[in-house]
C-alpha cells in the first residue's frame, strides 16, 4: 500500500509502514496427519494376533456412518467369522443408578482372575438435544479399565436403536476373534434396547435395587421373562434386609411366568458391588446355567436363532435406509405429507402411492 503523504512535497511529513502482523497459526505447531487405514489384511492379521490398536480401528470402522468404511468393515467382519464364536456372551440391564457399572467392575475383575481376556462393550446414553455422549463408562469401571486383559468400548447410543444393536453384534465378532473368551454388553437401561441386547447374548442379567418402592413395580415384566439371573445389589449394611424381602418377592414373581425356552429356572441373589460381597455366588449361577444349556443342547440352538434373527434384520435395515435415501422418494414423501395434512389424501393411499412408485422401480 502507497501512502502519499510521503511525497516529497510533504516534507517532514512520514508515514511508517507498521509492524507485521504475526500470523494465526503458531508456525510452531507441527500439523497433525491422520494415519492412513490399515488394509483388510493388516487389520484382521492385527485382531487375530489380539492387537487392541486393530481392534480399536475396526470397531470405529464398524461405528461409522461413511460408506466406504462401512464396506471396509464388513470385509473385515467377513474374514473374522471364522475365529469367532469362543466366548461367554452376556447382558447385563437394571434401571439407572442399579449399579451396573460398579458390578461389570467387580465381575470383570472376578472372571479375568481365573485367567482369559474380557471386553465390555457398554452402550452410553445419548443426548436428545444435542446427539452427545459423555463416555464415562472407564471413569466407573476404575480397576477394570487399568487390567491389561479387558477391552472397554463405550459407545454412544444416538441413532436408530437397530442401527446401535447392529454395530453392537458386529464387534462382538471382531472382539471374540481378538481373543476376548467373555463378552459383557451393558445396556443404557430398563427400555427397549433390553430386546436387542437379548438377541445377542447367551445370558442374560438384570441387576436390581432394593428399597426403592415397590420393586415389582419398577420393571417391565417382559424384562423379568428374559431375565435368566436376577441379583439385587447393594445388599449390605442396613439394606441386607429389604435386599432379602426384594429378593423373595421376585422369586415369588418368577413363579407366575410360563417355562423359559431353555427349561433353566432363573434365580434371584442378593450382592454388594461396592464391597465386593456375593460376587462368588452370582458368578456360580452364570456357570451354572451355561453347563445347563451346553448341557441340554439350548445353547447351540440360541446361537443358530440369534444368526438367523440378525440376518433377517440386517435385510430390513438395508431395504429401510435404501428407501429413505432415494432422492426421488424423499420428494414424493414431503409431496404427500403436505396432502395428508392439508386433508387432501388418507394416510393409507399416500403410503400406497408411495411404495408402489418404489417397487416399480427397476
Amino acid at each position: 500500500m502507497t501512502h502519499p503523504e510521503n511525497d516529497e512535497k510533504y516534507i517532514g511529513l512520514t508515514v511508517n509502514s507498521g509492524v507485521a502482523q504475526p500470523p494465526s497459526v503458531n508456525p510452531y505447531l507441527k500439523r497433525h496427519r491422520r494415519k492412513p487405514l490399515p488394509s483388510v489384511a493388516d487389520l484382521v492379521d492385527g485382531i487375530v494376533k489380539g492387537d487392541v490398536t486393530m481392534l480399536s480401528r475396526a470397531v470405529t470402522l464398524v461405528e461409522s456412518i461413511q460408506p466406504d468404511h462401512y464396506a471396509i468393515a464388513q470385509e473385515v467382519i467377513e474374514k473374522c467369522l471364522p475365529h469367532s464364536g469362543n466366548s461367554r456372551r452376556i447382558g447385563i440391564t437394571g434401571v439407572p443408578g442399579a449399579g451396573k457399572s460398579t458390578s461389570i467392575d467387580v465381575f470383570g475383575l472376578h472372571v479375568l482372575r481365573d485367567g482369559g481376556k474380557l471386553a465390555v462393550l457398554a452402550i452410553d446414553p445419548s443426548s436428545e438435544r444435542t446427539r452427545g455422549s459423555i463416555l464415562g463408562d472407564k471413569t466407573r469401571m476404575e480397576k477394570l479399565s487399568q487390567h491389561p486383559g479387558a477391552f472397554i468400548r463405550p459407545s454412544p447410543s444416538a441413532g436408530s436403536l437397530g442401527g446401535v444393536a447392529r454395530k453392537t453384534r458386529e464387534t462382538i465378532v471382531l472382539c471374540e476373534a481378538a481373543g476376548y473368551n467373555n463378552i459383557f454388553v451393558e445396556t443404557v437401561g430398563v427400555g427397549q434396547s433390553e430386546t436387542a441386547v437379548h438377541s445377542m447374548v447367551d445370558f442374560f442379567l438384570l441387576i436390581q435395587l432394593a428399597g426403592t418402592g415397590d420393586e415389582l413395580q419398577g420393571i417391565k415384566r417382559g424384562i423379568m421373562e428374559m431375565a435368566d439371573g436376577i441379583v439385587i445389589n447393594k445388599a449390605d449394611g442396613d439394606n441386607i434386609g429389604p435386599a432379602q424381602l426384594a429378593q423373595a418377592q421376585f422369586k415369588s414373581a418368577l413363579h407366575l411366568f410360563p417355562p423359559t425356552e431353555s427349561g433353566w429356572s432363573p434365580e434371584v441373589l442378593t450382592y454388594s458391588g461396592y464391597y465386593e460381597i456375593g460376587i462368588a455366588e452370582v458368578w456360580n449361577m452364570i456357570d451354572r446355567y451355561f453347563a445347563f444349556v451346553k448341557n441340554n443342547g439350548y445353547f447351540d440352538r440360541k446361537r443358530m436363532q440369534q444368526a438367523r434373527y440378525w440376518m433377517y434384520e440386517t435385510i430390513d435395515n438395508r431395504l429401510r435406509s435404501h428407501f429413505y435415501n432415494d432422492p426421488q422418494i424423499a420428494e414424493m414423501l414431503a409431496d404427500r405429507e403436505n396432502l395428508v395434512l392439508a386433508n387432501r389424501q388418507s394416510s393409507f393411499t399416500a403410503a400406497r402411492d408411495i411404495l408402489q412408485f418404489y417397487f416399480s422401480k427397476k
